[in-house]
């Protein structure tokens, strides 16, 4: 639903946005949201559940924690997408060198909402009998490529296509993997969930998945500083700094796959894990608080 939905608000807001300003969509991301507030007295709530004590649940999560059924795959998914740094710089390049206009820049996101949530039903109908390994290398790889077309984009090789289709392929299709990488990942991450705790326990594992991709957007930005891709160079044809930076953030990229032997293969080799002799191993759990707390 989340995805179906920003699918179809990205273009009923770049419709609003071109025909009454940047004031309308303001206006109405604050009325929008204030106006499902009166449906919360609609929902059903069971009351006077018993509910364990916060000590009791920190330490049901920690032992949790502890399993390498959960410190093994989270590890993976954190290297995974601390490594998917971007070219902080793309979006430039594609306004000052080849000229997009903001509806155009809107269009690619659009289109990027659109092959996000097609990837999600992809998965589903086509490969949700496929091992979690096999979608991440073929996914990883895929993507490697894609964002190496990039570099043909900057060159100015586009196949006598237009530069603009030519960089929907590359930006959308992207998302269309990522959306089938969210479901396996997803799945993981419910499984995991202790008894009487899942919502803490997922709350933790999406914020330690989602802080990685913070960390590697602020990866992405340190990494304007090696080459000169201002926005002054690029308006003198100075594109080799461009190059460079896409070929170092795809390499990094596809690197992710190296750390693909983390990963379970299938939901009953996760479950296998939990037998495993470093399960339990207070090492583990040491290293996950670790990393959630200061990173």
């Amino acid at each position: 639903c989340r995805f179906f939905g920003l699918m179809i608000a990205a273009p009923c807001s770049t419709v609003i946005y071109s025909t009454y300003g940047p004031k309308a969509v303001v206006v109405l991301m604050a009325a929008l949201p204030a106006s499902i507030v009166p449906l919360i007295y609609g929902l059903k709530e069971t009351k006077n559940v018993p509910v364990a004590s916060t000590k009791e649940q920190c330490a049901e999560i920690y032992q949790t924690v502890c399993s390498r059924a959960v410190w093994q795959p989270m590890g993976f998914v954190y290297l995974y997408n601390v490594l998917q740094v971007g070219n902080a710089a793309w979006k430039q390049f594609l306004k000052t060198v080849l000229g997009f206009t903001s509806n155009q820049l809107n269009a690619l996101l659009i289109a990027a909402y659109v092959l996000l949530w097609l990837g999600i039903m992809a998965y589903k109908k086509f490969f949700i009998n496929w091992s979690w390994r096999s979608v991440y290398v073929t996914t990883t790889l895929l993507n490697g490529i894609f964002s190496a077309l990039q570099i043909l984009l900057i060159k100015g090789i586009t196949f006598g296509l237009s530069p603009f289709i030519f960089a929907l392929g590359d930006d959308a299709f992207a998302d269309f993997i990522g959306g089938i990488q969210f479901l396996p990942t997803t799945i993981m991450m419910v499984h995991l969930c202790p008894s009487g705790s899942e919502g803490a326990s997922y709350a933790m594992f999406t914020t330690m998945s989602n802080s990685a991709y913070t960390l590697a957007s602020a990866f992405s930005t340190l990494l304007l500083g090696v080459w000169d891709v201002s926005k002054e160079v690029m308006e003198r044809g100075e594109l080799t700094g461009m190059v460079n930076l896409t070929a170092l953030t795809t390499c990094i990229q596809v690197s992710g796959v190296l750390f693909v032997g983390l990963l379970p293969r299938t939901k009953d080799d996760l479950s296998n894990l939990h037998a495993d002799p470093m399960s339990g191993s207070k090492i583990g759990g040491v290293f996950f608080f670790f990393f959630f707390c200061f990173w």
